[in-house]
């Protein structure tokens, strides 16, 4: 596939000639300097249209990260009141009296969850389920922990509010859905492609002082100074972007369920505390009508209700049990006791969890994230550092570097396309790619492995395979046209 022939930018003749005269070139560069030599036409080629192609998704994906990363810091500013009291007191009330004022508040929401006020001058949020929300969003009253004053309430996803929960969204399917997933899946997919492709082409390029492969070359013009700049550039920035592009396929819709089903088979899942409730010694082989006698006027009363001492008592077992830091704290739902857990994901972390019997007190369950099996604590951290985290401000510092250069190596990667068009003087014409062919020399040593690792990757990573598969067949049919054309424009 060439733009050279979609657009008319040569002749075909012209085109045909430049072709052979490449594969020559190149034929006699792979006898002389190996498999590299082999090898470099086709990652040239590679790297030329997946930029071009799958470009303009990774910019968006860059810019649509870029202000995530800023959302951090913005909703301090912007929901502030909600966030921090307008007065830190002497003591905090039990954290009874702060849920109560959140139920009173809006008596219409069922509460789930409670996290106590993680640091002094912060607020208590009281999540809850209320009628009206979208899937994935509950209600959250934030209350003053020491005046019991409400200070807000928002509809919240997780611990996003309104404004980081939006972005977040607009990042991952760009507000539009399931379908609209498909857009950050591919940008992921590809990203590592492009990213190692593109080191490699780097480190194997000829230059005439060391000091080029991590600075830009000084005095350098035209398109060479804007290829000195996407190399280097884009060296200090593959690692990232390639762990970027690894945390961001586990939250994708295909490649994350076989990152996730691999994950499993390798004992890697992440842990969950136990919180069922063990039933009685009378729970079973009594009468099953025991208690349920009718009223006097035959109907049945309710239920009498289970022992709970109460979320105070619960948090305070928690504590003593070794959680302290940034508590969420999950009410009893039916057949379940208390769960507590550390939500502090900044190192080092804390995220260990208790399930805490509602009728005694007593810790049925507990997890230290110690305990976490390699692989769940990995992911943890690579999803953590995706979001911006784990080293909080320089974290977030460091994600928007990434888009900032992300979305650079894009612009110099079409302003070196444009350059190299080889009729300047015509402003439609573009530059050209590589040559067909490159992977009819390559030794059948490096072909067949490489062939096998890529269907291995395609099915593994399926938008990925799918789109190489597209693209591979819109090159062959575009070569098949091209020589048609340069068929018929042979004299008789």
């Amino acid at each position: 596939m060439s733009l050279d022939e979609v657009q008319g930018a040569r002749t075909p003749d012209a085109d045909t000639t430049a072709a052979t005269t490449a594969a020559t070139d190149t034929t006699g560069m792979a006898q002389r300097s190996g498999g590299w030599a082999a090898l470099r036409p086709m990652l040239l080629r590679m790297h030329f249209y997946a930029g071009l192609l799958v470009a303009p998704l990774l910019f968006l994906a860059a810019a649509t990260g870029l202000l995530y990363a800023g959302s951090w810091q913005a909703e301090k500013i912007i929901y502030s009141d909600e966030l921090t009291v307008a007065r830190v007191g002497e003591g905090a009330l039990p954290l009874s009296a702060q849920v109560a004022a959140a139920r009173g508040a809006a008596p219409q929401g069922e509460i789930v969850s409670v996290w106590p006020a993680p640091e002094a001058d912060a607020t208590t949020r009281v999540i809850m389920e209320s009628k009206g929300l979208p899937e994935g969003e509950t209600l959250t009253v934030f209350v003053d922990p020491y005046t019991a004053d409400v200070r807000g309430q928002l509809a919240t996803s997780g611990d996003a509010l309104p404004l980081r929960a939006w972005l977040s969204e607009f990042h991952s399917s760009l507000q539009l859905g399931d379908f609209g997933r498909n857009y950050s899946e591919l940008a992921a997919s590809w990203l590592w492609v492009v990213a190692l492709g593109g080191l490699a082409l780097w480190i194997g390029r000829r230059r005439r002082r060391k000091a080029e492969l991590v600075l830009p070359a000084r005095g350098a013009e035209g398109r060479r100074r804007t290829l000195s700049w996407h190399g280097a550039v884009g060296l200090w920035s593959v690692a990232g972007l390639v762990a970027l592009s690894a945390t961001g396929l586990t939250w994708s819709k295909y490649a994350g369920e076989n990152i996730g089903q691999l994950q499993d088979s390798l004992g890697g899942a992440t842990p969950a505390v136990s919180a069922k409730l063990k039933p009685g010694p009378d729970a079973a082989g009594g009468d099953e009508h025991a208690g349920h006698t009718m009223g006097p006027g035959g109907e049945m009363p309710p239920p009498a209700p289970a022992a709970d001492i109460g979320i105070d008592r619960a948090v305070e077992a928690a504590r003593g049990a070794g959680v302290t830091e940034y508590l969420q704290v999950t009410l009893p739902a039916k057949g379940k006791g208390y769960v507590v857990k550390e939500k502090d994901r900044q190192v080092p972390v804390h995220l260990d969890s208790v399930a805490i019997d509602p009728a005694d007190g007593r810790v049925m369950d507990e997890l230290p994230f110690a305990d976490y099996p390699l692989l769940a604590k990995t992911t943890r951290f690579g999803i953590d550092l995706h979001m911006g985290l784990t080293f909080g401000l320089v974290n977030q510092l460091a994600l928007a570097a990434l888009a900032v250069a992300l979305m650079l190596l894009v612009f110099w990667g079409y302003r070196m396309w444009w350059l190299r068009r080889p009729t300047k003087g015509r402003r439609l014409s573009a530059g050209r790619a590589q040559p067909r062919g490159a992977w009819r020399r390559l030794p059948v040593t490096v072909l067949l492995p490489l062939a096998a690792v890529t269907a291995v990757v395609g099915w593994f990573v399926p938008m990925l395979g799918i789109s190489l598969v597209a693209f591979l067949a819109v090159d062959v049919l575009l070569g098949f046209v091209a020589r048609r054309r340069a068929e018929a424009a042979k004299p008789a």
